[in-house]
């Protein structure tokens, strides 16, 4: 990033920090979410630029204040999510999407096929890899089983996106799971889109 996009940054992130704060939570104290987005960034190393993740934090906040009421929460979450998607080199933006679809961000969430957590992944899968004592409903674990998948997908359907995530929900062939993945992604979790 050039000096002068960081100076910018600098200048303008406070300001821009506390206006999504102010209107997306203003039942909501802001110093609270405030200390929690600087609380977040420090804690990663998913952010290369601590402004940029404030931004990134903030923006991403108000739309997930539908599901998850507690400023402190959500942070927190969207912290781990960026943190595994940027991990597992994806958009972390379209890994909220497909949480959205997936499980309506509810880390208790169990599909009538047995699917569990926020990114609902399959319980043979901890036999596959030899961890059958991985607790699928934990949100880090998930997260991760999660990220990796839909990255080898990624892989595996040479960048497509949609051939991916068909293959994650298992309705290859078709596109009404990406389609609804997709759109979300773009309606709620892309930063000045």
């Amino acid at each position: 990033m050039n000096t002068q996009l960081k100076r910018l940054l600098k200048v303008w992130t406070l300001p821009l920090l506390l206006f999504c704060i102010q209107t997306s939570q203003a039942d909501a104290p802001e110093s609270d979410l405030v200390a929690a987005l600087k609380n977040a960034v420090n804690e990663t190393h998913s952010f290369e630029d601590e402004y940029v993740g404030q931004v990134w934090l903030a923006g991403m906040s108000a739309p997930l204040s539908r599901w998850i009421e507690d400023p402190e929460q959500r942070i927190h979450l969207l912290t781990m999510i960026h943190h595994e998607a940027t991990r597992a080199g994806l958009e972390p933006g379209l890994v909220l999407a497909l949480i959205q679809v997936e499980s309506a961000f509810d880390n208790y969430a169990i599909s009538y096929a047995g699917a569990r957590g926020m990114m609902q992944i399959m319980p043979f899968w901890k036999k596959e890899i030899g961890r059958e004592d991985d607790n699928l409903m934990d949100v880090a674990t998930n997260l991760r089983y999660g990220t990796t998948i839909l990255a080898h997908y990624l892989e595996l359907e040479d960048g497509s996106v949609i051939r991916a995530l068909a293959r994650y929900n298992g309705s290859r062939g078709q596109t009404w799971y990406p389609k609804r993945v997709l759109t979300y992604w773009h309606q709620y979790w892309r930063l000045g889109e």
